[in-house]
């Protein structure tokens, strides 16, 4: 049974607090439509889906700066598809219309309700600008000490260097006391495997931890992380995968 109690809390923000797959799908959409590329989601989103996915393990490494991402994952879809668009411009109006999306996912908010003794904290490697307009724009934007953001912090997840920057800001608290939560193996458990704290693989569609990577904890349910921080229960799996 979990013993501990936490009093820092890191939480991803796409696909653990807000469902990025609705946010993506209608900015997609809009974006496409203002282009006037009626078919365009229809036509291109796997591919898109699948171009995006290389450039973010990409970025998780170190291999492309997010700025470049955002510009050539479109260049890469339209050459695939040849469309005759400017990729910069395609995505500087996604990027508009992915700020004004907040979808959040089931639970989000009564976990953050519940843990207003503890100390929360974003840790996002998406763009500054788009993170921070979801967040003002939602019901639990105002409910964060700090929200780290790789563009300002200079590194992203998995590297410690982030996590290094957010617990300057904190005050240098325990690690022992602190836990993140996300739904990326490679980003944020590996993250938080890579500074020494513990973590909670969020994971409702149970993939398969396939990458040797090990989460303190794994869950289907975004409200069992209040018992994980409480230490009220034996909820998630103590033991590594």
């Amino acid at each position: 049974m979990n013993k501990k109690k936490y009093e820092i809390v890191i939480f991803d923000i796409d696909d653990t607090l807000f469902d990025f797959s609705l946010s993506e799908h209608a900015a997609l959409h809009n974006t496409f439509m203002e282009y006037e590329m009626p078919t365009g989601f229809a036509d291109m989103h796997d591919s898109y889906r699948a171009i995006s996915k290389v450039l973010w393990n990409d970025l998780e490494q170190g291999k492309i700066a997010l700025h470049e991402l955002g510009v050539e994952r479109f260049r890469r879809l339209f050459l695939e598809h040849g469309a005759d668009k400017d990729p910069h411009s395609f995505s500087s109006s996604y990027l508009q219309y992915l700020g004004k999306e907040t979808h959040l996912m089931e639970g989000a908010v009564e976990v953050l309700g519940s843990l207003t003794d503890c100390q929360l904290v974003i840790m996002t490697n998406g763009f500054g600008e788009v993170q921070k307009a979801r967040l003002a724009n939602s019901p639990i934007g105002n409910l964060f000490e700090e929200i780290i953001i790789s563009e300002e912090a200079g590194y992203q997840k998995p590297h410690p260097a982030i996590f290094d920057y957010a617990f300057a800001k904190l005050g240098n608290p325990l690690k022992e006391r602190s836990i993140i939560v996300g739904d990326s193996l490679t980003s944020d458990i590996q993250g938080g495997n890579n500074f020494g704290i513990d973590t909670v693989w969020f994971n409702p569609k149970r993939k398969t931890a396939s990458k040797g990577i090990r989460p303190t904890y794994e869950i289907q349910d975004l409200l069992e992380v209040v018992d994980i921080v409480k230490g009220q229960t034996g909820a998630g799996k103590e033991e590594p995968l």
